[in-house]
């Protein structure tokens, strides 16, 4: 009869485990870091219509009713003087404008009217469905 004489060991070693944990932390932390680190965290409408138009000047507008031009925070009474300087020598002027969906529609209609005014076509942000 052949007996075993070594028992099996039922410690299980974590380090290795933790090494990969690890290495998966940091390869995400890097890699979202290099999405877009300036972007706005806005919570834009849902739209099923998708355009791939890239915009001259972005506008945004937040919650609390800031403007942004290009992420700069702009006080909406300097936002059309800074907007014709910026799209002065564009060849087709576009304007991107993002507002989050609490952010009443007199805010977009204002920029809107901005953009009209200059013969600017203007394009409202949203997410995909």
């Amino acid at each position: 009869m052949i007996r075993r004489t070594k028992r099996a060991n039922a410690d299980f070693n974590m380090s290795s485990m933790t090494d990969v944990v690890f290495l998966l932390l940091i390869f995400f932390m890097a890699t979202s870091t290099l999405i877009n680190p300036n972007a706005l965290k806005l919570l834009l409408p849902k739209s099923t219509n998708q355009t791939s138009n890239t915009p001259a000047a972005v506008v945004s507008i937040d919650r609390r009713l800031t403007f942004y031009l290009n992420q700069k925070v702009t006080p909406f009474s300097q936002l059309e003087s800074r907007l014709v300087a910026l799209l002065k020598d564009s060849d087709e002027p576009c304007i991107s404008i993002e507002a989050e969906k609490s952010v009443p529609i007199e805010q977009v209609v204002r920029v809107m009217n901005i953009a009209k005014t200059y013969g600017y076509k203007a394009i409202l942000a949203t997410d995909p469905e």
